[in-house]
């Protein structure tokens, strides 16, 4: 027995090996034939060790069927079988970069090369896809086979030759008689993210992820199938060739390879030493987030052809070969807890508490679970065991969970009725994935977006308060709603950076004036969801009085032009929170206030239910005047032309929309016109 204390007793031993032979041939099952694994692959790879760990110290526990002496899985029996004339070995793995160090010096020792010499090696990035084999004879492609168990594959000849990146027949000449090639075939990501979104909007079933689509695909018995996915694949190395080596180098044999149509990444390159080879890994871990297809580390080579027959081979895996990895992009750990967080736009996300686990080269213990639709589609619990996955900078996300694995006690994640921040009811619009606060003027997540909204152009038209100045304010704690802007004095507002007393006695006039507003504008500037200015407009001029939309139903709200059912509940959900009504009531104590509005008959909205863009310079008023002119006759007022607009009121200097109105046939108005609507 090994002295190693981490070793288990020879009985123990027989124990953990007969359940390891059971997991790593199930995981290999699922991941090979089925292209669904149940684990991530940082998973497999650390019960891989933990049998080699055991096989090394107890030799005689190492036996043919043993996981670690083959490299794949059997193929299915719905494709016909393949024997690769040289059989399609896997690479041994590292991991640190003490572990290419010596790899480096095991090679050089295995070519008994004086102390210092440096080798020369080809480093390329490994691709996460499918190894697939293809088959050239008189320079014409006639099987391709994936690599299966390693000495036997299966036959998707049909398949492959639906691959727009796999030549049919070889360019050039100089190819041998036969030539077989390997390489892996993959899905780039931007057009698996475009397939898995038309998949999702046709009502079909989307991708998990590259990898799985690219190995599912090739494995479709209708090539027709196939043939719709976008699959591309990249050759790194030769298997048979009639003619022996085709070159005296890998990194030779793969510019031959390019220069017979076989695509090659681009990304190879040679280097020498250790130095050199975690010189690439480093600078291929920076390129990772920004390829588009998805790598898991880096494969090196010993260049030289001779040097590779003299170092030869171990049981299942080359001597002159390694694969780097990257640090995992997916691992399991458990989900401890959801809390949610609410967002600047009132959005509550929910985000998954985890039992810290090192992934994508970081600690992670928080991860997104983008919103609930996402949290019932992959049904998640609290208490789960789910896959982590972080990928370059982006943030780390909940993939997916394990049931199988799912605790007696596991709860489900359900969202609060009432905001976590400010206590406000919250609201989830049906057929919305997104439950936000209904509590926009107090929630302190979104204080500083309501304020800026509030103070904007469109709505109160506060001069000189500006987004910056807006947030000094609130990270200074001088407000906390839009209602204590008005409540500022002179000596708050002067003493703030880059602030004097004539700057700030601005502010204060600016405040003052503000007050004197309009009930459109008023209502615009509460901030409340889809409240755009026609729809403040139609409001105020429905009702006449705020009190009047602060006591409306829904029922009554959907009766006002310009006002859905989904609007509708927007506005009654807004007023019918207290909190909010407190901020209006401060507001209007603060002195705000506007003309009263006489509520008009429809025939006295001669323009109700009609669409008009205003474009160029009016010379009796300015656009914003024109704007709430035909507002006031029922108009809406948009900012682009369409086939649905009713007119375009044109002045001076006309620009582009005049062209657009024109060639969609729309009626172009001039002020004339306008004029006479208005008088």
């Amino acid at each position: 027995m090994s002295a190693d204390p981490s070793v288990p007793s020879l009985a123990v031993a027989q124990k953990r090996v007969t359940e390891l032979h059971q997991q790593l041939h199930h995981h290999a099952w699922r991941y090979y034939a089925l292209d669904d694994p149940e684990i991530p692959d940082a998973e497999y790879d650390r019960l891989f060790a933990e049998l080699q760990a055991i096989e090394q110290a107890y030799p005689a526990l190492l036996t043919d069927d043993s996981p670690s002496q083959r490299v794949g899985a059997a193929p299915l029996s719905a494709f016909e079988s393949v024997a690769h004339a040289v059989p399609m070995l896997s690479l041994n793995n590292a991991f640190a970069d003490e572990d290419i160090i010596a790899f480096d010096k095991r090679v050089a020792d295995g070519l008994e090369l004086t102390a210092g010499a440096a080798i020369n090696y080809f480093a390329e990035p490994k691709l996460d896809g499918l190894a697939v084999s293809l088959r050239y004879e008189q320079g014409q492609l006639v099987q391709a086979a994936t690599r299966g168990d390693g000495q036997t594959g299966e036959n998707i000849t049909a398949n492959v030759k639906t691959i727009a990146s796999v030549p049919l027949r070889l360019r050039g000449s100089g190819w041998p008689d036969v030539l077989e090639v390997r390489g892996e075939v993959y899905m780039p990501l931007r057009e698996f993210d475009a397939f898995n979104k038309q998949a999702a909007a046709a009502g079909e079933k989307t991708l998990v992820n590259p990898r799985n689509g690219a190995a599912g695909s090739l494995r479709q018995l209708d090539s027709r199938i196939t043939a719709a996915r976008p699959l591309a694949m990249y050759c790194y190395s030769v298997g048979e060739s009639s003619d022996g080596a085709i070159a005296a180098s890998h990194s030779e044999s793969l510019a031959r390879l390019q220069q017979w149509g076989l695509r090659v990444c681009p990304l190879g390159k040679a280097v020498s030493g250790a130095d050199g080879l975690l010189a690439y890994y480093q600078r291929l871990g920076q390129q990772r987030a920004s390829l588009d297809y998805d790598i898991d580390g880096v494969v090196y080579k010993v260049d030289d052809f001779l040097q590779q027959r003299e170092l030869g081979f171990v049981a299942r895996a080359p001597r002159w070969a390694i694969a780097h990895k990257f640090p995992a992009q997916e691992e399991l750990t458990e989900l401890v807890d959801v809390e949610f967080q609410v967002g600047r736009t009132g959005a509550l996300t929910p985000v998954a508490r985890l039992k810290p686990v090192f992934v994508g080269g970081v600690t992670v213990s928080n991860a997104t679970l983008h919103n609930m639709d996402e949290v019932t589609r992959k049904d998640i619990h609290i208490g789960d065991t789910v896959v982590v996955r972080r990928a370059g900078d982006v943030i780390p996300e909940v993939a997916r969970s394990l049931p199988d694995r799912r605790p007696a006690n596991a709860q489900p994640v359900a969202m609060p009725s009432a905001c976590p921040v400010c206590g406000s009811h919250v609201e989830r619009v049906e057929g919305e994935a997104v439950a936000r606060c209904t509590g926009g003027l107090v929630c302190a997540a979104q204080r500083k977006e309501a304020i800026k909204h509030f103070a904007s152009r469109k709505a109160l038209d506060v001069d000189g308060l500006g987004d910056k100045l807006v947030e000094q304010l609130v990270d200074d704690g001088l407000i906390e709603s839009p209602a204590d802007l008005f409540t500022l004095s002179l000596e708050q507002v002067s003493q703030l950076e880059r602030m004097a007393v004539k700057s700030g006695q601005n502010l204060i006039d600016a405040l003052e004036k503000a007050k004197q507003t309009s009930l459109p504008r008023f209502l615009f500037a509460l901030g409340i969801r889809e409240v755009g200015e026609a729809t403040a407009a139609a409001l105020a001029n429905h009702y006449g009085e705020l009190s009047a939309v602060m006591a409306a139903d829904e029922r009554s709200l959907q009766q006002v032009p310009d006002v859905g059912p989904v609007v509708a509940r927007h506005i009654a959900e807004f007023f019918a929170e207290p909190r909010n009504q407190a901020v209006v009531n401060a507001l209007l104590s603060q002195g705000l206030a506007w003309p009263p509005i006489e509520k008009r008959a429809p025939d006295e909205q001669p323009l109700l239910g009609k669409t008009y863009v205003i474009t160029g310079t009016l010379s009796s008023m300015s656009r914003s005047d024109a704007k709430a002119a035909l507002q006031a006759l029922g108009a809406k007022v948009s900012g682009s032309v369409s086939k649905k607009t009713d007119g375009l009121v044109a002045g001076e200097a006309a620009g582009s929309k005049l062209t657009k109105a024109e060639s969609l046939g729309v009626p172009v108005l001039d002020e004339a016109w306008l004029l006479a609507q208005t008088s």
